[in-house]
């Protein structure tokens, strides 16, 4: 599917979604809502750029894409991946698209999101899946995730959902 770089390992995925994670809890700490991502190079090791979330309408995935965008070429952000603990909700599912960037991972769906937030009007969670953004586009984007499910990784789990359920209670 992507001939032209490697695919990261279980384990570089699992330590990148980490990062993410800390970039998460750095927004919390800083008032804002628990999300975070990171931008991984073509090495899939080399940290590039890191965002937490800013606000309900500057999420740290679109954010991070904008960033990129401006300092990256677009053949180069192909070959670049974005963690984030929790699935791209469709406006950064479209900023991804939008930047070129190749790879996505993240941790936990939108669905369990949901769980977490209820109805809460500073999260109105859309149903509908990232794949089903990039389905809707020209390029293969390629999406890795929920990882911490499909991995069954009950530490990586409840390392995401620790700032969630603090936040949303």
């Amino acid at each position: 599917m992507f001939p032209h770089r490697e695919n990261p390992s279980k384990e570089q995925i699992r330590e990148n979604l980490f990062k993410a994670i800390e970039a998460a809890t750095s927004a919390k700490e800083a008032g804002h809502h628990p999300f975070g991502s990171i931008l991984i190079g073509p090495d899939n090791k080399t940290v590039l750029l890191e965002q937490g979330n800013i606000n309900t309408l500057n999420h740290a995935e679109a954010t991070l894409c904008r960033t990129a965008f401006e300092m990256y070429p677009q053949d180069y952000l192909w070959k670049c991946t974005l963690y984030t603990n929790f699935e791209p909700c469709c406006m950064c599912a479209g900023s991804i698209y939008w930047s070129n960037i190749g790879r996505v991972v993240y941790g936990l769906s939108e669905d369990e999101l949901l769980n977490l937030t209820g109805d809460n009007s500073e999260n109105m969670t859309l149903s509908l899946p990232c794949r089903n953004v990039f389905n809707s586009g020209q390029k293969d984007v390629q999406v890795i995730g929920p990882f911490a499910v499909t991995e069954n990784d009950d530490e990586l789990k409840n390392s995401i959902l620790k700032d969630h359920i603090e936040f949303w209670k």
